[in-house]
This record gives C-alpha cells, sequence and structure tokens, in this order.
C-alpha cells in the first residue's frame, strides 16, 4: 500500500510505516492511501463471525500490510480487550428506529480511544520497521477528548513522549480534569489562552518548522501526531463503522445488503471519513450526516459549496465540535478531486479564510453526505427528548447527530453523557449537576474513569498564550 500528499500532484510515494512515523506530510498535507482497499463480500460474510479486535485488525492489514497480519492481530488483541474496554468496544443500542453506536467504553469514555488504544502499537511497530531509534515525540492538539485519549495510549510507553495543548476555556471541567491530572512519566499537557483551531494551526506550524526539527534531532527526538491528521488515527477508525453493520444485522435491525444512513456528530472531519471509507470499501452505508453545532462551518459547506472560516467562533456545550477549520476534510477532497486541486483550495483557506467548490463539484460531495446543525438550545431538548421516550441517556455531541438523523439511521455516539454532565444534567432539569446526580436521575452507572475525577492530583497548570505555542515546546 503505498501513500502520498494530498497537496502533491507529483505524488511521491512512502510506506505505510513512513507515513504513520511522519504524521504530517513535509509539504503539510495529510497522507492518503494510493486507492482504498476493498472488501470482497466473502470477506464480508466471515466477520459475522468475528469479534471486535479480528474485525480491526483485518481492517488494518488492509491498509497497512507491512506491518504484518498476525502482528495487527496480536496487537488488537491487546489493545481492544479488558480492562482497556469491557464487555465490548462498540456496542449498539438500539432506540426504536434509531441506532446508537455507543463509542465511550474505553478508559477516558470518547471515541477517541477506539483508534489511541491501537494507534501507539501501530506507530512502535512502524518505527521498528523503518530502523527509527529515536524517541517519537508526540505533539498533538484537542478540542478535549483526543488530548487525554491519546496521553493513555502513549503513557510510559518506551520510545515515546507526548505534549498535549488544549484551549483552557473550551473543553469541559471533566476533559479539562482528566488532561491536568493524566499519570505518566512521559506526559506533558499545556494551555492555550484561544480556540481549538489556534492550537491546531500552531501544531502543524510546528511540524513545519525546520528549527523546531532541529532542536527535536539534538535531542534525539523526531515528531509526530496523535491527531487524526495521522493515518494511523483514522483507520482504526474505520473497523467500528463495519463492527456496527454487522451488529446490527444480527441484532434485526436492518437485514444483510440493507442500506443504512449515518449520522455523525463532526469537528475535524476525521469520524466521518472513516464512515465514508468503510462505504467505498464495500459497507452497505447509505447518507453520511454532517451533524454541527452552532458553528456550522462544515454545515455551511454542505449547503453552498463555500468553506468560509470568516465567522464569528461560539463556545458550546458540545465544545469537542468547537472547530473551524476540519483538517480530515482535506483527505476528502483530495480523494473526489485530485491533490492538485486540494493543494488550491488550502492555500486559498489559509491566505484568504475561504473556498469555493464549483456546482459540479458540490454535487460529488452532495450524493453522499447530508448535513444539519444544532444550537445549545436544541441539543438540550434533544437530550431531554431521548431520555422521556427511550429512558436513554445521550451526551450533548450525540443529541446534535440525533437532530440529523432521519427514520431508519445510525446516530454515532461518541462520548459519555458523564464528561457533559453539567449540560446533560441541566438538560433533564435536574437541580444539582453532579456525576452523582446524573447517574440517580437516569439509573445509569458513573463510568469508573470518571467516578473519582475530582479526587485526583492536579499535575498540569501551565498557560500559555496562543502566539507562545511554538516556542513553548522545547521550554518545559
Amino acid at each position: 500500500m503505498k501513500y502520498y500528499s494530498t497537496r502533491d500532484s507529483q505524488k511521491k510515494y512512502y510506506s505505510a510505516p513512513e507515513a504513520i512515523c511522519k504524521g504530517l506530510a513535509p509539504d503539510g498535507g495529510l497522507f492518503i492511501p494510493e486507492e482504498i482497499p476493498t472488501l470482497t463480500k466473502e470477506e464480508i460474510n466471515a466477520f459475522y463471525g468475528y469479534e471486535y479486535n479480528r474485525i480491526a485488525a483485518e481492517i488494518l492489514y488492509k491498509f497497512f500490510p507491512e506491518l504484518g497480519k498476525e502482528e495487527i492481530a496480536e496487537e488488537c488483541k491487546k489493545a481492544y480487550a479488558y480492562p482497556n474496554f469491557d464487555p465490548s468496544p462498540a456496542p449498539v443500542k438500539v432506540c426504536g428506529d434509531t441506532a446508537f453506536l455507543e463509542l465511550w467504553h474505553g478508559p477516558t469514555c470518547a471515541f477517541k480511544d477506539m483508534a489511541l488504544q491501537i494507534m501507539p502499537r501501530l506507530l512502535r511497530m512502524s518505527m521498528k520497521k523503518c530502523g527509527e531509534t529515536r524517541v517519537a515525540h508526540i505533539v498533538t492538539a484537542t478540542s478535549g477528548d483526543t488530548g487525554k485519549a491519546a496521553m493513555e495510549g502513549f503513557k510510559d510507553l518506551e520510545q515515546t513522549r507526548i505534549t498535549v495543548y488544549y484551549p483552557t476555556d473550551g473543553v469541559s471541567e471533566t476533559q479539562k480534569r482528566q488532561m491536568a491530572t493524566q499519570e505518566g512519566n512521559n506526559v506533558n499537557v499545556i494551555a492555550v489562552r484561544g480556540n481549538f483551531d489556534d492550537a491546531q494551526s500552531a501544531v502543524k506550524a510546528i511540524f513545519a518548522d525546520e528549527n523546531i526539527k532541529n532542536t527535536a534531532a539534538e535531542q534525539g527526538e523526531f515528531l509526530s501526531s496523535a491527531n487524526s491528521i495521522n493515518i494511523a488515527r483514522l483507520v482504526p477508525q474505520v473497523a467500528y463503522y463495519v463492527s456496527s453493520y454487522i451488529d446490527l444485522v444480527r441484532q434485526g435491525f436492518i437485514e444483510e445488503g440493507e442500506i443504512l444512513n449515518v449520522s455523525v456528530p463532526t469537528g475535524n472531519f476525521g469520524d466521518i471519513l472513516a464512515g465514508w471509507i468503510a462505504k467505498k470499501m464495500g459497507i452497505p452505508l447509505g447518507k453520511l450526516v454532517c451533524a454541527s453545532n452552532k458553528n456550522r462551518v462544515l454545515t455551511d459547506f454542505f449547503v453552498t459549496g463555500v468553506y468560509d472560516i470568516r465567522r464569528p467562533f461560539y463556545a458550546t456545550t458540545s465544545p469537542s465540535m468547537d472547530i473551524l477549520i476540519a483538517s480530515n476534510l482535506e483527505r476528502l477532497l483530495c480523494f473526489d478531486f485530485g491533490p492538485e486541486q486540494t493543494k488550491a483550495f488550502m492555500e486559498s483557506l489559509k491566505e484568504d479564510g475561504i473556498f469555493s467548490l464549483t456546482k459540479e463539484q458540490l454535487d460529488v460531495l452532495e450524493a453522499e453526505f447530508g448535513c444539519s446543525s444544532c444550537d445549545d438550545e436544541s441539543t438540550a431538548q434533544i437530550i431531554e427528548h431521548v431520555f422521556k421516550e427511550y429512558g436513554y441517556t445521550v451526551d450533548t455531541h450525540t443529541a446534535a447527530a440525533v437532530m440529523g438523523s432521519t427514520g431508519k439511521c445510525m446516530v454515532v455516539s461518541t462520548a459519555s453523557p458523564y464528561k457533559f454532565a453539567p449540560a446533560v444534567a441541566k438538560a433533564l432539569e435536574l437541580k444539582e449537576t453532579t456525576h452523582q446526580a446524573l447517574s440517580k436521575h437516569t439509573g445509569t452507572k458513573i463510568p469508573a474513569p470518571l467516578k473519582d475525577i475530582y479526587k485526583k492530583e492536579i499535575r498540569f497548570t501551565r498557560v500559555v498564550d496562543k502566539a507562545d505555542i511554538k516556542k513553548s515546546l522545547y521550554l518545559q
């Protein structure tokens, strides 16, 4: 399997291990495979007899064959086993005509665990294949969930260290506490006075800065990423779209071969892109609904074909979607329109804050994607409605995806409601907004990773201005 940059019309090829180790392409683009591998009908049929870890291993091997089939299978078995996940990594809960794909049963109670428990293992395997003896310094920006999940995956992992940047006022209190109390001798957390886009843009600039690369090399390190800009973060997410379709056939929610629409709460566009890839591989998925919050830059894009970040930024009750620059959209654009056009789009976005599709290009996207948006008031109403109708509790991001669902549909549930307990409790009109109050009202258990989060010692308190992010990396 060969990989190239989304901005390279000459298509200089890299191996899968090289793409994984580099994270970001040298020209600032993202790595994509030369072609998306397909699944035969026989292969899909075999999945009905597999557990999640084996399905994930089969998908990963399709994209990363150099890492070895048996080796990938062994690492998946470890990554998706107890105590990381119990009892099932990605169960599906059916409520009427809506199926909820629960991706929050991992160690940090968010969907990022599904990729970030296996990604560090893929990176170590890739480093070995590339003969890399330096320390991999993972540098990543987070809108709330990636940071904690990445640190949990990389903590105390030999030959790695990780630095996470997050917007100090742009995450929930539980997310902030999760990061500030993170354990591990190779982890570091820095809060940013700014929003996620500020942190993400600075991280991308770090990867392009030769002085920083030289500083890393002098310290025996090379830089890599745990964001979904890294292909090893994106591909593992494809697996749960495959497994969920299989599970819904098993449960009788759909028949084998029936088209299934999916609604995905979307910020950085990685999760929904993974669904699109699963569809291209041969899983019978229909419309992929891009569900946004009040920061509806993607919703507007799929309606008008104009991507315009010159707009107000809103801090919402679904902070993981408080993003204006959706990095993984670049991969979709390259798959559909090629690297030369994609490079032009990205240059226009960087220079002018806007780019536009032609009508013909927009028609291509509209054939496969739908869109919706949901403000905080509507989010609260949906949380209340789902609980009253089905006795089922959803978080703020999942609620936004419910807004985008129509008819028989699978909603991707990306976080435990306990990660956003105050907003969920308020929507349910509770007097107290604690984890305990939410548990008592809904009859659900507080997830073990969050139960004592407010009793843990705070380790990281550093805050920097967005202009100082780059120089903060090696001033720790």
